[in-house]
């Protein structure tokens, strides 16, 4: 399989598994995206499409707690922050959006912490 393959089946799966997960106002979706150096989490209303909470390694806060960090305890670390904020807004419960990821390695990292964070899937 070519490299560039990857991606393009990443985005068939994440299609196909979008027919299915739907973000409403209720229960909006968290979305994950990850990247090779780093990795974003949204909570989003796909009624209004609206974002409510998002946070990835690349804000300013979160990137000095993450430097030098391995990738799995920055998702964690994302994970928990996005819960936290979530919680702030009046959102407790969420559709999980793997984007089109295997649920292992960061991306379950995330969820997992999400959850123990007080985040209901």
């Amino acid at each position: 399989m070519a490299k560039w393959d990857q991606g393009l089946r990443r985005k068939i799966r994440h299609r196909r598994l979008r027919k299915k997960v739907t973000g409403t106002v209720s229960r909006p979706r968290l979305c994950v995206f990850r990247s090779l150096k780093h990795i974003y989490a949204q909570v989003i209303d796909d009624v209004t499409g609206r974002t409510l909470a998002s946070v990835s390694t690349l804000d300013p806060d979160v990137r000095e707690k993450t430097e030098g960090v391995a990738k799995v305890k920055n998702a964690e670390a994302i994970g928990s922050l996005l819960a936290e904020k979530a919680l702030e807004r009046g959102i407790n419960c969420v559709v999980f959006d793997r984007g089109g990821y295997r649920y292992h390695g960061r991306v379950k990292a995330l969820a997992e912490a999400a959850k123990q964070a007080g985040l209901k899937f």
